[in-house]
């Protein structure tokens, strides 16, 4: 099961999952979500995807191997999982709930020897501006506000957004300089005895908006000591399963600082599946006692694109490369989103 397809990280899983000759079962809340034109997709429409009639409706599909890909679904399914036939590539709620706390992640981070960006639980101007407004509770925030943090370039701005974001736990955060392509991911997926059996490094090069967005142009670099600290922190944590370890390189000192962990698929893992490291396959063949062989990527210098986005122009890549939306052997999720683009 497929939890959350609007967009491209669930269509991606779908399409692993279905060319292994895995039922795949896409559960969405929105008729238009892109992974029920996949066809390696049995469409589930739920109803609002949080609270007890969602939890009755997850149940309702049976036993399977759930991916969430928002960390909404990731925490409803985990605070849940003992009500639900399903099995969980991801530890309890009483684990995660400390991992999704991300004043939490920066500590651990720090323990373990981790370099982060300097923070303040105070709406302070020590580090200059711009600065970040960061929530402790991420995902309740990001419900409220549509966006994952403030970015503030004056002292007004700062206050006004410190004082908006007061219910949800907020810390001041340094900004780290540097362009989209300093931005760093360790995709992993750790078994729950500790053994590491998938593993790649990336960046993003074009974010959509730029310096806070999601990734439009990403591309697979293997940095081993990214790996390497990313691997001490999950395990500082106690978690296992997929993850993405996203650090920013800063050039003032040149070390790699911990941005965030996000505990689930994120946008372009078909990346690293296009790698040799297919998360999503990797997870569901543990998950029913076929653990794989630990797999570590090639493809260096591959990339990826959403090449056609609305509002936006175009960014084709120098082939081969990865379309985040076309597949030859499921083309209609592409078709449908392109229609979308170009409708008035």
């Amino acid at each position: 099961m497929v939890v959350g397809v609007g967009w491209v990280a669930g269509l991606a899983a779908i399409r692993s999952l279905g060319r292994a000759g895995v039922r795949v079962l896409a559960v969405d809340d929105r008729p238009s979500a892109l992974g029920f034109r996949s066809r390696y997709a049995e469409a589930r429409l739920a109803p609002a995807r949080a609270g007890s009639a969602y939890v009755e409706f997850l149940r309702t599909l049976g036993e399977g191997v759930v991916f969430p890909t928002h960390d909404d679904d990731l925490e409803e399914i985990a605070r849940a999982r003992d009500q639900l036939s399903l099995v969980c590539p991801f530890p309890g709620w009483d684990v995660l709930a400390g991992i999704q706390d991300k004043r939490r992640q920066l500590a651990v981070a720090a323990e373990v020897g981790l370099a982060t960006p300097g923070t303040s639980d105070e709406p302070t101007d020590a580090f200059g501006f711009p600065v970040l407004v960061k929530p402790s509770e991420p995902t309740a925030f990001r419900r409220h506000f549509g966006v994952k943090a403030f970015r503030c370039t004056t002292a007004r701005e700062l206050e006004r957004h410190f004082d908006d974001a007061r219910d949800f736990g907020p810390f001041v955060q340094e900004w780290i300089p540097g362009g989209d392509d300093t931005l760093w991911t360790v995709g992993s997926y750790v078994a729950p005895d500790g053994e590491e059996l998938g593993l790649f490094t990336g960046r993003k090069l074009r974010q959509t908006p730029r310096e806070i967005g999601t990734a439009r142009v990403a591309e697979a670099r293997w940095v081993p000591e990214l790996a390497a600290d990313a691997l001490a922190l999950l395990r500082a944590l106690r978690f296992y399963g997929i993850s993405q370890v996203e650090l920013k390189g800063d050039p003032r000192d040149g070390r790699y600082k911990l941005i965030e962990v996000n505990p689930r698929l994120w946008e372009w893992h078909g990346l690293a599946a296009a790698c040799g490291v297919d998360l999503a396959r990797i997870a569901y063949l543990d998950a029913i006692g076929e653990r794989p062989p630990p797999a570590r990527m090639n493809g260096n210098g591959k990339r990826w694109a959403i090449t056609l986005a609305r509002g936006v122009r175009p960014v084709p890549q120098r082939p081969p490369y990865v379309d985040a939306m076309w597949a030859r052997d499921d083309p209609k999720p592409a078709l449908v989103h392109w229609a979308r683009v170009v409708r008035p």
